[in-house]
């Protein structure tokens, strides 16, 4: 039996990390071959179908360079997954001007000039998936992230205005928009000075998180991974231009009920 995405190529930025890797493992899993993007290499060996690239998102040059090499090896591009980002745990008045540009040069910057540079070849696939990676922190908000609630936002914004533009052409953009995920980002944000932790060990603080979900437990990369590749099979061509919150419910309650 082939997989929901045989034979596609799909381009998937941040794909070391945690969400990412797992996205790269599923896609070729299902029969795509890969491009996992990113500046540091996976700490696992790449599975068959998957080619890790050095990239840094935020680098005009690079971006344009990295999709001229794909053009020159592929007639089209089937998948870009825009999920490389970073987290800065500050409030706005403890962020520096470097740390807030820094965080729009990835999580926003990064975004357009990869979408920019890849539509070329999106638009000779039959059936061509833009997945954005917002948050649900471009809803509502964690304590002392602010810089980070503002550039998720910012995606959910993006994604709709490029799924307007570009749905003509046959190209589909959708946003998933995570909660907890079990990644290193989610256990530094343990550690940090954000998560409100007052000196409770991290065995507490991961219980105290699970606790306040309606699931009572918050989310793996591959729960994730399972999204992105329903949007980036053929049987979601009718979804684009919306923010797919995938948080366990924990956005859906009225907090106070919690008490």
């Amino acid at each position: 039996m082939s997989g929901r995405i045989e034979g596609k190529t799909a381009f998937v930025t941040g794909g070391a990390g945690g969400i990412g890797w797992a996205i790269c493992r599923r896609f070729a899993a299902e029969g795509a071959r890969v491009i996992c993007a990113d500046i540091t290499a996976p700490g696992d060996f790449p599975p068959e179908g998957v080619e890790h690239r050095s990239l840094d998102i935020a680098d005009e040059s690079a971006v344009q360079s990295a999709f001229a090499r794909l053009g020159a090896e592929r007639d089209s591009l089937d998948i870009l997954v825009n999920a490389a980002g970073i987290e800065i745990e500050k409030t706005v008045e403890d962020t520096t001007l470097e740390e807030w540009n820094r965080s729009f040069a990835v999580n926003v910057t990064g975004t357009f000039l990869t979408s920019k540079f890849s539509l070329p070849l999106l638009r000779k696939s039959e059936g061509a998936s833009i997945i954005n990676f917002g948050s649900y922190d471009g809803f509502i908000a964690d304590p002392g992230l602010a810089a980070y609630c503002a550039t998720k936002g910012a995606v959910h914004a993006l994604t709709r205005a490029m799924a307007c533009d570009h749905g003509p052409e046959g190209i589909r953009v959708n946003a998933i928009c995570p909660g907890y995920v079990d990644t290193p980002m989610l256990q530094s944000f343990f550690t940090g000075e954000g998560s409100g932790g007052d000196g409770k060990s991290i065995d507490d603080l991961q219980q105290a998180v699970r606790d306040v979900h309606p699931m009572r437990r918050y989310g793996t990369p591959d729960d994730v991974a399972n999204l992105v590749l329903w949007l980036a099979s053929d049987e979601a061509r009718y979804a684009s231009g919306q923010l797919w919150v995938l948080d366990g419910g924990l956005s859906a309650q009225v907090q106070q009920m919690r008490l």
